[in-house]
């Protein structure tokens, strides 16, 4: 090919043909072909290539060829020239043993025995790291797998023991609400029966009354008659006497059964509101049973679906556990066993990592199930405590309803005109009821609002359970925000912006107390302790202070001035407030903060903070009431 190319001739092959008639002598994979044809052909600008009987080959497996029949043409003792006999008769044996190897064609083998081995190690190596791979990440995790299941399972089984106890305490809550609303209904109809008998007895005394009245008619006349006579001189006047004396008795008795009316008349009164009010109690017992059928209607949902989620994860940590053993044993998993080791390793891993997260999971839905029981049984009780105050007040209120009764008879004894501001006792008993029920209605808005700052507030609550027997839960001082009192109630969102984080950190006596709370209080939640006889309490110098004032011309107040709290924790008030400034606008924090003899955090009553190394803090706070606000209003 003249010059690249130039001449028009672009590619040139050249081939040699081998007679393979004699299969005894045929290189191995060649017995089927009678010829052997090699070709080498060059191509300008593109590949050259190597054809066995017109397929292209590798050069290797042209090499390999030729070493079969013991012909290797780069090898320099195939010929020996003239002039190199003494050099071959002057070999080491090991020369002369490499070089007949070379002539006779065994040294194919040994290059590719040491190729085999080469592979080998480098397969070796690869089993190596398989190898660690499973002791090390594989059969742990199968391991870590098998004991999660075992401790699901027992959670299973106590979850269902629980289950059964949850159900068993509902029917046994809704038989006692349909007993007390039965007790309530016979309650009812005993009272209606009552105020029947009590209709009738009226009736009778009715009658009475009218008789008597009618009698007392008679008396009159014939004590008038009586009394004629005796004007007129009549002798039988006398003997009228007694009949007088029974009209005064009897008119005594009228007085007695008027009383006794009255009182049956008041008595009536009473039963009946005893009867509204046993209908009312009727009412929300029948209530609270509808809304405990709904409760546990959604928690029986709840559970189901809380089951079905579990036995998923559940199932796929044993698909995952089963493929990871296949991976183990290296007959691969699934209908897997074409794809490599690796392949089935890294799919392993993943399957194991998805059942890890499932079981993680279901864990989390497990504990959140748990919490919720928790919560409905405290809710429960509350409710139990809530019965019995409120049967306490029921106790109360009708023992006080009985003595007012007592007060009202008494008083309605009484001539209205005895009164010596010139009211009824009716009156007086009115403006009383009307006094009791305001107190009554603002003693309920007070507790609302407690109740509603309690829930707001329910971060601040710090709980734990006692790490040691004997516990003195005095060492544990409680919350920052609740060891102190704001001075002024205008300050509290500075305040709070001032202590940021710290506003929520927990204070103990020492060190010892926080590590037994952390390692054995069974914390709910992450918790920063702030150990009395470990902290700094170093605030700013009274030179910056001072200057701070002068500044400021005192607008700007020390945040620690502006709290207090009890000695023994005034250390942590200097730890929190003790260095920094509250101002009255924003210009005065930024005088102060950036004055070289001060250099300290301010901030604004509204809560924008200065820092002297240039940050500014701001903006908006939500809308939100500030917790120290909320703190204050309790």
């Amino acid at each position: 090919m003249y010059k690249q190319g130039q001449a028009g001739v672009t590619k040139a092959s050249v081939s040699i043909t081998f007679n393979n008639a004699d299969k005894s002598r045929s290189p191995v994979g060649y017995e089927h072909c009678d010829q052997i044809i090699v070709t080498r052909q060059i191509v300008i600008g593109g590949r050259n290539k190597y054809l066995i009987n017109g397929h292209v080959a590798q050069p290797t497996r042209v090499q390999n060829l030729f070493h079969s029949v013991q012909l290797n043409v780069n090898n320099p003792h195939f010929l020996i020239m003239q002039g190199r006999i003494t050099k071959v008769l002057n070999m080491k044996p090991p020369e002369i043993l490499s070089m007949l190897e070379e002539a006779a064609g065994t040294r194919m083998y040994e290059s590719k025995k040491e190729t085999a081995l080469k592979t080998l190690d480098k397969k070796q190596t690869k089993v190596d790291e398989i190898d660690k791979l499973l002791e090390e990440e594989i059969l742990p995790t199968i391991e870590k797998l098998r004991r999660e299941r075992g401790d699901y399972m027992k959670w299973a089984a106590g979850n269902d023991a629980l289950e059964r106890l949850r159900r068993f305490c509902v029917a046994y809550e809704f038989s006692r609400a349909k007993e007390a609303a039965h007790e309530g209904d016979e309650l009812s109809d005993a009272i209606a029966e009552k105020l029947e008998k009590l209709d009738l007895r009226q009736g009778d005394r009715d009658a009475e009354r009218q008789k008597i009245a009618s009698t007392l008619d008679d008396v009159a006349e014939r004590k008038k008659k009586l009394s004629l006579d005796a004007s007129r001189g009549d002798p039988e006047g006398d003997s009228n006497l007694p009949l007088a004396k029974r009209a005064d008795d009897a008119s005594k008795a009228l007085v007695r059964e008027k009383a006794a009316w009255t009182h049956k008349k008041e008595a009536v009164k009473g039963e009946r509101q005893n009867a509204k009010k046993a209908r009312a109690d009727a009412d929300k017992h029948d209530a609270a049973r509808e809304r405990e059928e709904a409760r546990l209607a959604k928690l029986e949902a709840s559970h189901a679906e809380k089951q079905d989620a579990l036995a998923a994860a559940e199932t796929n940590a044993v698909k995952a556990e089963n493929t990871l053993l296949g991976v183990q044993s290296g007959t691969g998993a699934g209908g897997d066993g074409n794809k490599s080791l690796q392949t089935q390793l890294a799919e392993a891993t993943k399957r194991a990592s998805e059942s890890e997260a499932s079981v993680k999971a279901a864990r989390m839905r497990a504990k959140h199930a748990e919490k919720e029981r928790k919560e409905a049984e405290k809710r429960r009780a509350a409710k139990e405590k809530e019965g019995g105050k409120l049967q306490k007040e029921l106790e109360k209120a009708q023992s006080a309803f009985d003595a007012a009764k007592e007060k009202l008879q008494k008083a309605s004894e009484l001539d209205a005109s005895d009164s010596s501001d010139g009211s009824s006792p009716k009156d007086r008993v009115a403006a009383l009821e009307s006094s009791s029920d305001a107190a009554e209605k603002a003693l309920r808005d007070a507790q609302e609002k407690t109740d509603v700052l309690n829930g707001q507030l329910a971060g601040l609550d710090f709980k734990f359970r006692d790490p040691e027997a004997k516990f003195d839960r005095s060492r544990v001082k409680g919350v920052v925000a609740k060891l102190m009192r704001v001075t002024d109630p205008a300050m509290a969102t500075a305040l709070e912006v001032v202590a940021g984080g710290k506003l929520y950190q927990v204070v103990v006596d020492t060190e010892t107390t926080g590590k037994a709370l952390l390692s054995k209080g069974q914390l709910q939640k992450r918790v920063t302790i702030i150990p009395l006889n470990k902290i700094d309490a170093r605030g700013l110098s009274d030179a910056q202070i001072k200057r701070a004032a002068t500044v400021s011309n005192g607008d700007a107040k020390l945040a620690l001035s502006l709290v207090t709290s009890d000695p023994d924790v005034d250390s942590v008030m200097r730890y929190v407030f003790g260095k920094a400034f509250v101002c009255s606008s924003g210009a005065v924090a930024r005088e102060v903060a950036f004055d070289k003899n001060v250099l300290a955090n301010c901030v604004t009553v509204e809560g924008d903070m200065l820092n002297p190394g240039g940050l500014l803090t701001g903006g908006s706070r939500g809308g939100q009431a500030s917790v120290l606000k909320k703190l204050h209003a309790m």
